[in-house]
């Protein structure tokens, strides 16, 4: 199981992948809009997505678990 963490304070702009869904190493999963800048949070890992813990829309701090991943 792996964890998919916000990388900044900010709002989760786009989540580009859905629960079941199968997801490869370096795939762009999450857009985050920090300080009107757009950040990628890519996959580390292959695996499915089992969970979205936070929703599009939704604020985030530093190191919230957005995915997970298993």
């Amino acid at each position: 199981m792996a964890q998919v963490i916000s990388t900044v304070d900010g709002l989760i702009a786009k989540i580009n992948v859905n629960v079941g869904e199968q997801i490869e190493e370096g795939q762009e999963l999450v857009i985050l809009h920090s300080m009107k800048m757009e950040i990628p949070i890519f996959s580390e890992v292959d695996g499915v997505v089992s969970e979205i813990t936070i929703p599009e829309g939704d604020k985030v701090s530093l190191g919230d678990v957005i995915l997970v991943v298993s």
